[in-house]
């Protein structure tokens, strides 16, 4: 009797990252009454090899001690719930790595993560899968400046459908979904070309959120006094920009706050489709039919917010306060303990930004605890 020698199965890096990751999501996934078939499967190791390909860009290892484990977890389980596809054409979502300053025992860390976003294709898809009472949408229109359109006309509950010539000339003016229902009913979800200022206004504002225009060092260190004079610089350029309009990317004053996909030429017109055609999206209601699945939609679709949540969560009541309140008082005698103030006059703080407030009427109900997926 011969003794074989068991062959090593090869496999690659890449393979290795799945097998550590596969396991969590999917025991994650079915933690929260979901079940990971083929499809999601393949979605997120198509997320695993484009995040792959963003850390060999920044020449960052998965190994990498400043890589957040537990944000790459988050991002696959938000890509495994709502069945996005990184390697589908045209794309669905797309990553890109942020350093983001963290609290660890104290003291300030840089941490690496990773950041998801749907593409206009990502939210035609879960529109598709989540859509309420959504049976087909069908292939959407782009009317653009010459040609001749019609919009809907309602007599009562009847509807009659809009008319639309296409010439291929002039810019992208306004997107049309047209969606059939489950009743058989169609639906007709329309976007102008000017409602995307509003996006363009809320992206300034989000890379204005470190700016102190020179007042201050960095906005952490910046006084109360400089802290107001940052705030009205800021309210004073986003008032210029909700006046331009889209007309703003063209203004120099404005340039640095914008990234190079709204301003450059080559880009600019897909990027305001792709606005138009999210901004549809969004509108249309949706059934996830699983309150985890709903909560990671949420975070995908305002990553800003979600950031911000997570940042202030983070940083909330990290500094110590001693508070030494002055006695004008001439008899001890007439001193009243803090514990046996009535509620309405004790001293109350804000649990989230730290503040005191010196005469609280109603004490704020603390905010949910919501978790940011498993750790690593």
């Amino acid at each position: 009797m011969t003794n074989q020698v068991a062959t090593p199965t090869y496999s690659t890096s890449l393979t290795k990252i799945s097998n550590t990751f596969f396991p969590m999501i999917e025991q994650q996934l079915t933690g929260n009454g979901l079940d990971m078939d083929h499809y999601a499967k393949q979605c997120v190791m198509s997320a695993i090899s484009s995040i792959n390909a963003v850390l060999d860009s920044k020449n960052v290892g998965w190994n990498d001690a400043q890589l957040d484990k537990s944000n790459v977890t988050q991002t696959l389980l938000t890509i495994a719930s709502l069945k996005l596809n990184a390697a589908a054409s045209p794309r669905e979502v797309y990553f890109q790595m942020r350093n983001v300053k963290k609290k660890i025992d104290g003291k300030d860390v840089w941490t690496k993560q990773i950041e998801m976003g749907i593409e206009g294709d990502g939210n035609d898809a879960i529109l598709s899968n989540f859509g309420r009472d959504v049976k087909e949408v069908h292939q959407f229109w782009l009317v653009r400046s010459k040609d001749k359109f019609e919009y809907p006309m309602y007599r009562g509950i009847d509807m009659e459908p809009p008319v639309w010539q296409p010439t291929g000339q002039g810019d992208v003016v306004r997107v049309v979904y047209p969606i059939t229902k489950n009743g058989g009913q169609v639906e007709y979800w329309i976007a102008e070309r000017e409602d995307v200022s509003k996006n363009l206004i809320a992206h300034i504002n989000n890379n204005l959120m470190n700016e102190t225009f020179g007042i201050a060092e960095s906005r952490f260190k910046a006084s109360p006094k400089q802290k107001q004079e940052i705030d009205a610089k800021k309210r004073e350029l986003l008032n210029k920009v909700k006046e331009l309009g889209l007309a703003t990317l063209d203004d120099e004053s404005v340039q640095q706050y914008i990234s190079p996909a709204w301003k450059d030429p080559q880009s600019r017109e897909s990027m305001l489709i792709r606005k138009m055609r999210n901004n549809i999206v969004k509108r249309i209601p949706k059934d996830f039919g699983n309150a985890f699945v709903e909560m990671t939609y949420d975070d995908a679709e305002d990553g800003s917010y979600a950031r911000t949540r997570r940042e202030i969560n983070e940083n909330a009541n990290s500094e110590l306060l001693d508070i030494q309140p002055e006695v004008t008082l001439a008899n001890e005698s007439e001193i009243i303990n803090e514990k046996d103030k009535p509620e309405s006059q004790k001293l109350d703080i804000d649990p989230i930004t730290g503040e005191i407030i010196s005469e609280p009427l109603v004490h704020p109900e603390p905010e949910p605890v919501t978790t940011n997926g498993p750790g690593f």
